[in-house]
């Protein structure tokens, strides 16, 4: 029978690759006679779906741990007391849910310019920037493995990049655009993680609840975006462009924090980095097999391969130091 661990692990697995490849389809093909639709509106239906999913869990844990919860009134109550109680902690949460925003955006500029598989393994930097921002916000100390899994994560994205005339079919789109709009989602993507690490230290509150709070935050600063492309907005309407896969696409993005959280609270980092390195066998495996969006050369697979050692060696936890005990003469 599966367990909660190993579930969790295939429906990140899932998600993380159905997200990419969805995600470019809908940015690469273009329905005729219909308007592309727009990658803010789509950020901020994602963190629409996310909040009121958060919602809806966070009322099931409640409702599991106390029976009182079941009567609405009472869980109203104390969510608007939890949401709100403290407005200084929850105004901290505006700072990462800025650069999810921004992240979120950055996303589909990557994947409309760079085949699903090329923009998944550039996209594990982020593994790199979290680690520098750890060090310089939180003090943390890596041990050797960790240092050379970077490394060795840097010299697979750089030969991914190589040029090379096989490596993808796709002519749409700058390839130059989509790297640097990459590696601005990683930075905001480390920087985000390592200061939303930092502010929540000390609190023990509900994954669902702070999820809650982000998307809210999300929700808001995410029509800035759709202010921006007001002129668009106002001649085709909110939702142009919008299609079943498309609509599956927002879904995918809102579960995105969910399933990431689910993961870290039955599995571990060990299992959360064998799940990412099968989701990039499978993007490069489905981008080549069945969307003939790319053409993998030599460099790529050796990048690749080099790609998922990195991150499965720097998801192994650090040994702990061995003190020698003196001998008392």
């Amino acid at each position: 029978m599966l367990n909660l661990k190993h579930f969790s692990l295939v429906v990140l697995v899932i998600q993380t690759t159905m997200l990419v490849l969805t995600m470019r389809f809908t940015r690469a093909v273009r329905q005729p006679d219909t308007p592309m639709y727009l990658a803010s509106t789509a950020v901020v239906m994602a963190e629409v779906f996310k909040f009121v999913s958060s919602f809806f869990l966070l009322w099931l844990e409640k409702t599991r741990d106390d029976g009182k919860y079941k009567r609405v009134s009472v869980f109203l109550s104390t969510l608007y007391v939890d949401m709100f109680g403290h407005p200084f902690e929850l105004f901290k949460l505006s700072v990462p849910a800025l650069l999810y925003t921004i992240q979120n955006n950055l996303l589909y500029v990557a994947l409309s310019n760079l085949d699903a598989a090329t923009y998944q393994v550039t996209y594990q930097l982020k593994i790199l920037t979290t680690a520098v921002f750890s060090v310089l916000m939180l003090s943390k100390r890596l041990d050797r493995m960790k240092w050379f899994s970077l490394v060795l994560l840097m010299f697979g994205v750089a030969l991914v990049q190589m040029p090379s005339e096989a490596k993808s079919k796709s002519t749409n789109g700058s390839t130059f655009i989509g790297l640097v709009a990459v590696l601005m989602a990683c930075c905001s993507s480390g920087f985000a993680g390592v200061y939303f690490e930092k502010i929540l230290k000390g609190s023990r509150p509900s994954v669902w609840l702070r999820n809650m709070q982000l998307a809210m935050f999300s929700m808001f600063l995410g029509l800035g975006g759709v202010a921006i492309d007001y002129e668009s907005v106002n001649v085709d309407g909110f939702f142009q462009g919008y299609t079943r896969l498309v609509w599956s696409v927002v879904c995918l993005q809102g579960i995105g924090g969910l399933v990431v959280a689910a993961v870290i609270k039955y599995a571990d980092n060990i299992l959360k980095g064998f799940a990412t390195s099968v989701s990039l066998i499978l993007s490069a495996v489905i981008s080549y097999w069945f969307l003939d969006d790319l053409e993998p050369s030599q460099l790529f697979i050796i990048g690749s391969f080099m790609v998922i050692a990195a991150t499965m060696l720097y998801s192994r936890p650090t040994p702990p130091k061995i003190v020698p005990q003196q001998s008392i003469v």
